[in-house]
């Protein structure tokens, strides 16, 4: 083997060692939840069913909408139908007219200025937990948010969103690190209103394996002149 080789070797090794430098960062990491290992508040968080949920139809803020009703209703059918199928008991739903139910649905028109909610929700569950179990669970809902100057209203799929999470909550289950669980810590991204970056991954990817591959070619093309 001659020094021209070897020297070629070392080229194509440095070029390897830029791609998979710049390619690095867009490979995926596996997620560190599992079938056997999720996070959740409590395993079995009640201990009777039905589960009586009171749907507070009488405090209503300015922007209350009608049909967040119905998104409660379909919410609710979600986890009756197995959820985000995280959980290892299948809950039973009955709605009540009572505040002394087991969870107690409340609305307000803008979390942000809820200075009991955590920063940047759009909705929260407090349970109360008794003896290993849920005694009961408090969730606020709000109705919409700021955008920029913008107040801008919750329409239906935002609301049914928010409360599959919000009843995740509900049930025992804690936030997931994956971003396609229900359980995930974005109302906005479950509901197809990603961000810039996120719609735009595949053409990202594309512009880091095309600015990879350039690199490549142009530190060979360099050490190869360079040895000539």
């Amino acid at each position: 083997m001659n020094l021209i080789e070897i020297n070629r070797k070392g080229v194509h090794g440095i070029g390897l060692f830029f791609l998979l430098l710049l390619v690095a960062p867009i490979l995926p990491v596996a997620s560190g939840d599992s079938d056997n290992i999720y996070p959740k508040t409590l395993e079995y968080p009640w201990d009777h069913s039905p589960i009586t949920v009171y749907i507070d139809n009488k405090n209503l803020p300015p922007h209350y909408n009608p049909d967040y009703y119905v998104q409660i209703e379909k919410a609710l059918n979600y986890w009756e139908k197995g959820g985000n199928g995280k959980l290892n008991y299948t809950p039973v739903f009955k709605i009540v007219d009572s505040e002394k139910a087991d969870i107690r649905i409340t609305w307000v028109d803008n979390l942000e200025k809820n200075i009991s909610a955590p920063a940047g929700v759009g909705g929260y569950t407090t349970p109360t937990i008794e003896n290993m179990r849920f005694e009961h669970v408090d969730m606020v809902l709000g109705v919409g948010d700021y955008k920029e100057a913008n107040w801008i209203q919750y329409d239906d799929s935002t609301m049914l969103v928010l409360a599959k999470h919000e009843l995740g909550h509900a049930l025992g289950l804690e936030h997931s690190n994956d971003k396609n669980d229900i359980m995930y810590p974005d109302y906005k991204q479950q509901n197809n209103l990603n961000s810039f970056l996120e719609d735009n991954s595949p053409l990202m990817i594309a512009g880091y394996m095309i600015f990879a591959a350039v690199v490549f070619l142009t530190v060979n093309w360099l050490l190869d002149r360079r040895k000539g």
